[in-house]
């Protein structure tokens, strides 16, 4: 099998609801995402993907999408008020864990047809986390989390024990 993988660096803002520890409150990270692709066989040019076209789909994503952006669970009550301020949100149906944003990050690779098999996102120098997953670009089995560019993506199904949510709301300007 061959591999490549791509870093990309952003920052953003959370905080981590139903929970004791410091991430409760709102803070911020600036993260590094390793983007593992695999390909059984090269394309014509002898490469898994061009790194400039994984830049130019997955980077952009991320750009437009988390880089500089609160990313929140959509029943925080803080939601509001930063709408009020006109800030700019990325909500999600679950926790904004570093675990759910590399299986996001995982997910919207394969959304965008990329054969995404790994995703590690470190959240400090020290704490990484990550999402594995089979090759197949458009899974349409796996469950997604979220909302992107404002389009519902399907939530996971909840954990026993976790609140009920409500339909996403989207990106919110």
């Amino acid at each position: 099998m061959f591999q490549v993988v791509r870093k990309f660096q952003f920052c953003y803002g959370h905080r981590l609801l139903w929970y004791e520890g410091k991430c409760r409150f709102l803070h911020g990270h600036n993260a590094i995402a390793h983007i593992a692709l695999e390909a059984s066989r090269l394309n014509p040019q002898g490469m898994v993907l061009d790194f400039g076209e994984l830049k130019r789909r997955l980077g952009q994503w991320i750009e437009e999408n988390l880089d500089h952006r609160m990313i929140l669970h959509r029943l925080d009550p803080v939601v509001p008020i930063l709408q009020e301020a006109g800030e700019t949100l990325f909500l999600l149906d679950v926790n904004p864990t570093a675990e759910h944003l590399a299986q996001l990050l995982y997910q919207e690779g394969v959304r965008l047809g990329l054969p995404v098999v790994e995703v590690a996102l470190w959240e400090t120098p020290h704490c990484r986390a990550g999402f594995r997953g089979p090759a197949l670009a458009n899974n349409s089995q796996m469950g997604q989390i979220g909302c992107i560019n404002g389009q519902l993506i399907p939530p996971r199904n909840p954990a026993p024990g976790q609140p009920p949510t409500l339909p996403p709301s989207g990106q919110i300007q």
